[in-house]
């Protein structure tokens, strides 16, 4: 009777190490197919879109904001840098950085601009429909022989208002080179340059403050003295540019808008 138990027992525990490895081996495939479907955009980019420390809080770049619009097949990483442009960003290794990992079907979010402008620079100045387009297109081709889809963001509008509350281009011939070079080289383009001068003119000139790092003395522990900074964007100003690149994706048809969670124009920030 003794060994008849025994032989029972045995044969219950192969039987269960048999269902667990079993389901082991489920959890392990489907664990493997997750990681095989997630899309990741990988955001290069200046201080505009680029992460900023808790030591300059209340400060944002949209690039912070972008992940919060998509489902859990999506993962944004933001390799933007402040003080970057095109040029210095690829010389200094942050692109190849970026080019090792992409794979097939992930996503390189490109928008440069702002410090390419900066003639008195050599490190960082690029001229626009030469240095500047030769420069991005490093990117495309980087992102392209991985088998991932670049996509270019031209630069965002800095608050620069005339006398009679119109908005202002900030920007030079920069958005319309790399424009020009996203339709030579078939690749889709974000005018977030448009997006945010138009919104800031719907806002005008006291209303987009908010939307900017501007600050009374004694409001934000970080700006004692306060500050009033007309490139860099409060957290508020974060969201809603986010908002108009994620509007961009849609409009482009990008594959990207499966994975939405909620519609951007439904979900406008409004100026409180």
């Amino acid at each position: 009777m003794k060994g008849k138990q025994a032989a029972f027992l045995c044969s219950v525990i192969i039987a269960i190490g048999v269902v667990l490895m079993a389901r082991t081996t489920i959890v392990g495939d489907a664990a493997k197919t997750r990681r095989e479907t997630v899309i990741v955009i990988y955001l290069a980019g200046d201080s505009t879109v680029a992460a900023a420390p808790r030591s300059r809080a209340p400060r944002a770049g949209w690039g912070e904001m972008l992940d919060d619009w998509f489902d859990d097949h999506v993962i944004v990483k933001n390799m933007a840098a402040s003080g970057r442009s095109a040029k210095s960003f690829a010389e200094e290794g942050r692109l190849d950085h970026i080019l090792r990992d992409i794979k097939k079907g992930d996503y390189l979010f490109i928008q440069f601009g702002h410090n390419d402008e900066k003639v008195n620079d050599p490190a960082r100045y690029t001229e626009p429909f030469t240095s500047y387009q030769a420069y991005l297109k490093q990117y495309i081709d980087g992102a392209r022989a991985k088998g991932a889809i670049p996509v270019l963001i031209t630069p965002v509008e800095r608050r620069r208002f005339s006398a009679d509350g119109r908005a202002l281009d900030s920007h030079g011939l920069y958005p319309a080179a790399m424009k020009a070079l996203g339709k030579n080289e078939h690749v889709p383009v974000i005018d977030l340059t448009a997006k945010s001068k138009q919104r800031f003119e719907q806002l005008g000139p006291e209303r987009t403050k908010r939307w900017f790092l501007w600050l009374k003395p004694g409001e934000h522990p970080n700006y004692p003295k306060g500050i009033k900074d007309n490139t860099h964007f409060h957290e508020r100003g974060a969201k809603e540019i986010a908002r108009l690149v994620v509007e961009g994706i849609v409009e482009l048809d990008l594959p990207l808008r499966h994975h939405l969670i909620r519609s951007p124009k439904q979900d406008s920030v409004r100026n409180r």
